[in-house]
């Protein structure tokens, strides 16, 4: 009799799995992510998804992963453009999709890119960069400082801490400003000046990649490419 361990009759994939442990935290908050909790919404028992996850850990990376998939899957297996066009697409699509799943982004922020399709995706985005010229190093601190900045920007746009809820200012509280002690403050509530999240990201990523185009061209390396 053999003792090989053979995939259960569920329908159940992986992948499967990872999307509605997304659904499941954005719904619910990351604190109550368990396999039982998961399997329930799946409708199978939650010894059934070790199969697929073989732990909460392996649950989480796999929740990264997909993210990631998400935002540079295509952008970094075809670049259409220079490499400052598609990192600058790729955090946009990475902020877009924190936005749609907040309690992802300290897991996001906390755990490295540690699935072998994660580690591709990573080795493609810096291959993008590496083929237009930029070196090794600098490719690296230019993906790790996008995502950075990425994750902190939308952190601070959604509001709220996972696990500290309650601690967020209330918007009403800058409403009123007196105008004779904060003019510039009541007038920017006021009008909105300088407070569209969307805007203020995008100008800043623009900042931000040109800043490192113009220091790559200072130090030798072509950020257009050979």
């Amino acid at each position: 009799m053999s003792g090989r361990r053979s995939r259960p009759r569920t329908g159940l994939t992986r992948e499967k799995i990872i999307d509605a442990a997304l659904a499941y935290v954005d719904e619910h908050g990351l604190a109550a992510l368990s396999n039982r909790k998961l399997g329930a919404a799946l409708g199978v028992e939650g010894m059934t998804l070790y199969y697929y996850v073989p732990s909460k850990a392996a649950l989480l990376d796999g929740m990264v992963e997909r993210l990631l998939e998400l935002s540079a899957g295509d952008l970094f297996a075809e670049p259409s453009g220079p490499w400052t066009e598609v990192v600058r697409e790729f955090a946009v699509e990475l902020r877009r999709l924190l936005l749609a799943h907040p309690a992802m982004l300290t897991v996001l922020a906390t755990r490295p890119a540690a699935t072998p399709a994660a580690l591709t995706l990573l080795e493609r985005g810096i291959t993008v960069l590496h083929q237009d010229g930029v070196p090794l190093g600098d490719a690296l601190d230019v993906l790790n400082s996008v995502v950075r900045w990425t994750i902190g920007h939308t952190l601070g746009e959604v509001g709220e801490t996972p696990h500290h809820e309650g601690t967020e200012p209330q918007p009403e509280q800058f409403t009123a400003l007196d105008a004779d002690a904060y003019p510039h403050l009541a007038r920017a509530f006021a009008t909105g000046e300088g407070l569209d999240s969307e805007q203020c990201f995008r100008r800043t990523l623009r900042i931000l990649l040109a800043g490192y185009a113009a220091e790559l061209s200072r130090t030798g390396a072509d950020p257009e490419g050979p």
